[in-house]
């Protein structure tokens, strides 16, 4: 006997929406027609503070809490067509399979076309890894080309690249390897760097 999956159902309204009732409705719906088993994961937030709701929905994805995440539309999901990419490429590193039903994406790894989907995604994953690189090695060229490496040029780099490789799902350890630094550099930087980002968003909130 085949068994029944868990769909996570995930809405979220920006401030000039104040209601989930149009994407939960469809999204209920749609879930009972599957014959799936569902659980809730609505969030209200605006543009500069952070998904709370989302966090914990992509941290009960790796638990494998759920089967499959449900949303109305791909812009309720993600800001960004990067975060897109990179939080879909996470479920499905984790097993969890991705579906908006609104605008026919289903990452169902039984389907040819969902793989060929996902192929898509992961050649964009690594087109913007690649360019993260090659703008860390362009700035590293800069400071020798100006005398600025004082002997170690390895360790001159954007901390912001590094940490945007650690947001889509790289070790510490690939990301030194990735970037020709040590693993502690690596590991002090995203900290560091991640930490006054941080305190920055929420003084703007």
């Amino acid at each position: 006997m085949q068994k029944q999956l868990t769909a996570a159902i995930y809405a979220r309204v920006s401030t000039l929406d104040q209601k989930h009732d149009m994407q939960l409705t469809e999204l209920r719906q749609y879930v009972e027609r599957m014959g799936w088993t569902a659980v809730e994961y609505t969030e209200k937030m605006s543009s500069v503070k952070r998904r709370p709701v989302f966090d914990q929905l992509m941290t009960d994805a790796h638990l494998r809490k759920f089967d499959v995440v449900v949303v109305w539309k791909i812009d309720r999901f993600a800001r960004s067509m990067k975060q897109f990419v990179d939080s879909v490429m996470t479920l499905d590193q984790a097993g969890v399979r991705f579906v908006a039903p609104t605008q026919g994406i289903d990452t169902d790894k039984q389907s040819p076309t969902s793989r060929f989907l996902m192929q898509i995604l992961a050649a964009f994953a690594e087109l913007e890894r690649n360019m993260i690189v090659e703008r860390v090695k362009a700035g590293v060229a800069e400071a020798q080309r100006q005398g600025k490496h004082c002997g170690r040029p390895a360790r001159i780099f954007r901390r912001h690249d590094a940490v945007e490789l650690r947001e889509i799902g790289m070790s510490f350890r690939a990301i030194a390897k990735k970037l020709g630094l040590p693993l502690t550099t690596v590991v002090e930087s995203i900290k560091l760097y991640g930490k006054s980002t941080e305190e920055r968003r929420e003084k703007a909130a």
